[in-house]
């Protein structure tokens, strides 16, 4: 058994779930943890001197619980995969030949240095202040955004976080978030399916 660990990470709205969804669904054995799921209580949420939320930063997030099933998942991704319901086996794998995906989504994975010690690819997502703000502003969050949080808080928030990202990873690869859903998943699925290929030391002379 072999395993391959993804990041999809990126700014919020970006198309990192949508992303994560659809390599999910076409590769064999794979599954995703995503990092919105293990938000803190609202209840516990400090609060910046504008009285903005500070959701934007990894202390609002539980990434203990997050880091425990990743770890639950590296000790049998198997079962990992079988509890939560997910595919597992397309037909056309022979049982001897599979490697185990882990998709890693969210907007601040790379912000937080135990999931970079443990991604072999890493993916972050742009788009421009304009989209993301407009993007945003059409979703209802729970608890809904206050007037002005955006602008006080998401963005400038995501600016730092980018800026600590940059200054310790390396080896990210960013996509255009203005490019149509079909191309950038082809774009992620085709390096996917050749790392797959690589670690069962498969190669095709076409490539």
């Amino acid at each position: 058994m072999k395993k391959l660990i993804i990041g999809i990470g990126g700014m919020t709205n970006g198309g990192k779930s949508t992303l994560s969804k659809s390599i999910q669904e076409h590769v064999p054995n794979s599954c995703i943890v995503a990092q919105d799921t293990f938000f803190k209580d609202d209840s516990v949420v400090a609060v910046d001197s504008n009285g903005f939320k500070q959701y934007d930063v990894l202390d609002a997030l539980h990434m203990d619980g997050m880091m425990s099933d990743i770890r639950t998942w590296l000790k049998d991704p198997e079962s990992f995969l079988t509890f939560r319901g997910w595919k597992t086996s397309f037909p056309q794998i022979p049982k001897a030949d599979e490697v185990y995906v882990l998709i890693i989504e969210g907007f601040l994975i790379f912000n937080y240095r135990p999931l970079n010690e443990i991604m072999d690819k890493k993916y972050f997502l742009t788009i421009p202040y304009e989209l993301c703000k407009k993007r945003r502003c059409s979703r209802v969050y729970t608890p809904p955004d206050p007037p002005g949080y955006f602008d006080g808080h998401v963005w400038p928030m995501y600016l730092k976080n980018r800026k600590e990202m940059e200054e310790t990873v390396s080896d990210l690869v960013y996509l255009d978030g203005m490019k149509s859903r079909e191309e950038l998943f082809g774009t992620v699925y085709e390096e996917v399916m050749l790392e797959i290929q690589r670690l069962l030391g498969i190669f095709h002379s076409s490539l």
